[in-house]
């Protein structure tokens, strides 16, 4: 049975937040199968990690410019090829994509590696941590279960007058439509419009079999992402996506992968240069999840990201695939 996408997101969504005392349930990375993976240890307290992101990927594979670009272009510094960032998780999710680098038991509200903390403490255990980087990351887990996070760390930033000196980016697997459901419309512009913020979505496969192959969910949810995704297009975020190209088959990848640019284009005809081909490696708490069909999927999505290279090589001339992905206009043609 698939999981219960609209159901699992209600549950997690009750026991991760607290609207009434302003708090949210954090994951502990602290004696964590997750910890084994990190290049230092945890810090604030257990409950951040410093996060190195990086533009190089493996030989053949498109480089990552996220979150580097948005993030040195706002906080108006050089380009760079890495950049720091704080990360925060959330203890929760209600997808369990086989490659996922979290463990599963750390995304079920999962009490023994998880605490309820408000903005104002992870942000004064962030700025507290010596030579803390001026990017915060928002992950989990599913950050968009909890909406108003995103929304009241904003504020506290502001409060403490750190707009400006901080970069605030998130997560968003694009499994729930709580943005519109539980903030208001003052919130929703809040987010929206502010300027030291970028979201990057992540489309969990190019067609509905390798959607369902990578999420354990319904198949229906792949066209549910596409129809967020515009959403979220159409307010005028900041926005970002990444793909991940994992899938069972290659059996007719190059159509597949030709209707998947097409629907991209269908919300915006330069979304797909804001689309980044997330390559699937194997983190410590994913061996246990592997076997042959899974391992077959990490070779076959070399396969894919040749069809994805060949599509954007066939709809965009060079002068505007060349462009930095933050000078990617969407909502208005750039090209003939």
């Amino acid at each position: 049975m698939p999981v219960d996408t609209e159901g699992l997101a209600q549950k997690y969504r009750a026991a991760t937040l607290d609207v009434l005392s302003k708090k949210l349930l954090i994951t502990n990375l602290c004696g964590t199968e997750q910890q084994q993976d990190l290049t230092e240890p945890p810090n604030c307290g257990g409950f951040g990690r410093i996060r190195h992101f990086r533009r190089a990927t493996s030989n053949g594979w498109p480089a990552n410019p996220l979150p580097i670009d948005p993030a040195c272009a706002r906080l108006g510094i050089p380009p760079q090829d890495e950049i720091r960032a704080q990360v925060f998780q959330n203890a929760a999710c209600n997808w369990r994509c086989w490659y996922c680098f979290v463990p599963f038991n750390l995304l079920s509200a999962n009490p023994t590696h998880s605490a309820w903390l408000t903005p104002a403490e992870l942000v004064q255990r962030f700025i507290s941590e010596p030579d803390y980087p001026h990017m915060l990351d928002l992950s989990g887990g599913q950050p968009e279960l909890v909406p108003e996070w995103v929304c009241w760390m904003m504020e506290e930033i502001d409060r403490i007058k750190l707009r400006g000196r901080v970069y605030l980016w998130s997560d968003d697997n694009l499994s729930c439509d709580y943005f519109w459901r539980y903030l208001s419309e003052e919130q929703q512009h809040f987010v929206a419009t502010y300027p030291f913020y970028g979201r990057v979505v992540c489309i969990k496969g190019y067609d509905e079999e390798s959607f369902q192959f990578n999420t354990s969910a319904d198949r229906s949810w792949f066209k549910r992402q596409f129809e967020l995704l515009g959403r979220l297009v159409r307010s005028g975020m900041d926005l970002y996506a990444y793909v991940t190209l994992t899938a069972a088959t290659s059996h007719n990848v190059q159509d597949a992968m030709k209707r998947f640019v097409e629907q991209l284009q269908t919300i915006d005809e330069n979304l797909p240069l804001r689309t980044v081909p997330l390559e699937i490696r194997e983190f410590t708490p994913v061996l246990s999840r592997m076997n042959d069909v899974r391992r077959e999927a990490l070779r076959l999505q070399w396969r894919a990201v040749e069809a994805w290279n060949k599509e954007l090589d066939d709809r965009f001339p060079s002068s505007l695939k060349s462009l930095p992905i933050t000078q990617i206009q969407m909502g208005r043609p750039t090209f003939a």
